[in-house]
């Protein structure tokens, strides 16, 4: 009897890294998987759901306005948890650092089931950058079974804390899988970016900066800089920004009224993955605080400005494909004026390895899921 795995996610960019783990399972004998979204970011969500024809078995629906951390983990908990009760499952895979990991992490030790952790090992070295995402993964590296690195890297971050090594396996990224499923979409149906191609129309002929940011460690005097440097950055003429802008209502009353007026930035609505990925694909640099960017971009040769101090994935920044320059109007202004200007700089940055996977992780992972069953007494 084939075992059954509960795969949890809330959030567009677990998404993103867990549809191809769910389809990888469905096609790998002895599992099958059972997918629980809890809704954490209801609107990015559907999205991914809709594009990679992914509809869940339970949906919880627990986003809500203005909720605390302490809210929603205490919903996140009790939901994930009475599915589990429910459906009993064998495992329960959890990807990456959000409130949906760790509470479903949490809820399958409650119930002493095995956890499998997708994206594992990344760390920061600051429990307050990324916050809360980097307690969130060391809380559930205390719990896990099956740590799936991304990188070797990730994988001596969990040595150091006393994960065994049998425990450890190195996959690679999902994102790269998802990237690679994804463009393989636009080539065949690229009416499909219907949102970016009319961009693409509009700024012909400029550099095409993408820009995103959420983080909470940024928001206030960090949200205000970054909002001020792309302003300085929209000043040159031969630049045009585009900008999908994160529903977090500090995120908006930070950038909307700095931005709104420019006629070369486009500030959008947050993008599905198709458009997305687009982006990614015009785009001559990305300016990010997101994590899944710092992996996306540099897999398409994009050069990637990280606006945080700290990044728990030192990979990129060592490869080359990634640099740190923090929140500072001048240094973010600096850096991407550097990029746009030399030439050489920026084929070194754009040619740089991608040290985070070869399209082929979620078939990994399903295999040795698969295998740890069958090699359990």
């Amino acid at each position: 009897m084939a075992k059954r795995i509960m795969v949890i996610f809330g959030t567009r960019p677990e998404a993103i890294k867990l549809f191809p783990v769910v389809t990888a399972i469905r096609q790998t004998n002895g599992v099958d998987p059972v997918v629980l979204v809890t809704g954490q970011h209801r609107e990015m969500l559907d999205q991914v759901l809709d594009i990679a024809g992914l509809v869940p078995d339970h949906d919880l629906a627990l986003m809500q306005p203005g909720q605390s951390l302490d809210e929603i983990s205490a919903r996140l908990l009790t939901g994930i948890g009475s599915v589990l009760d429910h459906e009993q499952p064998d495992m329960v895979i959890v990807q990456g650092d959000t409130a949906t990991a760790m509470c479903g992490a949490l809820a399958a030790y409650y119930r002493k089931l095995p956890v499998a952790h997708v994206e594992a090992g990344l760390r920061s070295g600051n429990i307050y950058h990324p916050w809360p995402e980097e307690v969130n993964r060391k809380i559930i590296g205390s719990m896990a079974d099956l740590h799936f690195a991304p990188t070797e890297t990730a994988a001596v971050a969990l040595r150091r804390e006393a994960v065994p090594d049998a425990h450890i396996f190195v996959t690679g990224n999902t994102v790269v899988d998802a990237l690679h499923w994804v463009t393989d979409k636009l080539r065949h149906a690229p009416e499909r970016a219907n949102i970016i191609a009319p961009l693409e129309a509009r700024f012909a002929g400029k550099r095409i900066i993408g820009v995103t940011t959420h983080r909470r460690e940024n928001f206030g005097s960090g949200m205000a800089d970054i909002a001020d440097a792309i302003r300085t950055l929209a000043a040159r003429d031969d630049v045009a920004i585009i900008f999908p802008v994160h529903l977090n209502p500090q995120v908006r009353s930070a950038i909307m009224p700095v931005l709104g007026d420019l006629a070369n930035v486009a500030l959008l609505e947050p993008l599905d993955y198709l458009n997305f990925t687009r982006l990614l694909q015009i785009a001559d640099l990305m300016l990010t605080d997101s994590g899944g960017v710092q992996e996306e971009a540099p897999a398409l040769g994009k050069p990637v400005l990280v606006m945080r101090d700290t990044t728990e994935r030192p990979e990129g920044v060592a490869a080359g494909t990634a640099r740190l320059v923090g929140t500072d109007k001048n240094r973010i202004v600096s850096e991407a004026s550097a990029l746009l200007d030399d030439a050489v700089a920026y084929a070194a940055m754009a040619q740089a390895h991608n040290p985070f996977g070869d399209g082929h992780s979620a078939g990994r992972i399903a295999v040795i899921i698969s295998k740890w069953f069958t090699d359990r007494p």
